[in-house]
């Protein structure tokens, strides 16, 4: 792979994305028609500087979670993610787990613009989301890449600093849940190293994931009802449904008001929250997480 044809290609498709249609605002002349580096980095949840970085083929090969957060600022089709993929040397293979965000996913995100959605994949790390979902739970780019797993969360911080909150038998099942789908993952994808790690560090750190884990229980996760307490419109009551996708494997999870109130305070949150999102955060830097 040569870091020469990552970096063109990443600047060819900055160039081309047009920054209205990703939700950035165009308040003045520009002098090229594309996103800027600080655009994407944004968009991507990643810092300018390894934008620039990547640009000009000057550091290693980003992992596939920023991949994936590249493929979704940058709009990229299938073939171009997989391209990318391909590029920074994570060739499709059916034994790793994907983290492509295909593009059938992309317009189910921006068609349920109206329900917080998020996307994660076989070892439930959230690697995509609608602006809604972002305004109901904060935003993932502030956090670093390995904590927006939700078994690390769950695990090993509580509810500490989450929005969730579960009553202990809603929290009990989710844990249980969550265990048997992750075993499942392990036969599909044996040789995953990712994966292996995800086992590994939450079997030494927490008693209650050994347990759960050495039980042999094996199911998926379909659904769940959580209160989200949101610091601006309350308590939220909803409705989790989790859709599996077949060819990537990816956990889409769908949430639905429970009762009228939730929809009005999620309809807030539509009109004035997701406006809050578009504020500049402190961008996560990939080398965090490696």
């Amino acid at each position: 792979m040569s870091t020469g044809e990552l970096a063109a290609a990443l600047r060819t498709w900055r160039d081309r994305t047009d920054p209205a249609q990703v939700g950035m605002a165009v308040n003045a002349p520009r002098r090229a028609p594309g996103l800027r580096r600080e655009e994407l980095a944004l968009l991507a949840g990643i810092s300018i500087d390894y934008v620039v970085r990547l640009e000009q083929g000057r550091t290693r090969t980003p992992s596939a979670q920023v991949c994936a957060a590249l493929a979704r600022a940058l709009r990229l089709s299938d073939a171009e993610q997989a391209h990318l993929f391909r590029l920074a040397g994570h060739a499709a293979d059916r034994g790793r787990i994907s983290r492509r965000i295909p593009a059938g996913v992309r317009r189910i995100l921006e068609a349920l613009h109206d329900h917080p959605v998020g996307v994660l994949d076989a070892t439930w790390t959230l690697i995509s989301w609608n602006p809604l979902y972002a305004a109901l739970m904060g935003d993932p780019t502030a956090v670093e890449e390995h904590r927006r797993n939700t078994l690390r969360r769950l695990f090993t911080e509580g509810e500490a600093g989450d929005r969730v909150r579960h009553t202990t038998e809603e929290r009990d099942a989710l844990a249980r849940s969550l265990v048997a789908d992750l075993r499942g993952s392990t036969s599909r994808y044996p040789g995953d190293p990712d994966l292996r790690a995800l086992v590994g560090d939450l079997h030494d750190a927490s008693e209650e994931f050994r347990t759960l884990w050495d039980s042999g229980a094996i199911a998926g996760h379909h659904q769940s009802h959580k209160t989200v307490v949101h610091p601006d419109v309350g308590d939220v009551e909803l409705d989790c449904d989790t859709l599996t996708t077949a060819e990537d494997d990816l956990r889409l999870l769908v949430f639905t008001p429970a009762d009228a109130d939730a929809r009005g305070r999620l309809d807030l949150l539509g009109a004035v929250g997701t406006e809050a999102m578009a504020v500049p955060r402190a961008p996560v830097s990939p080398s965090a997480s490696r």
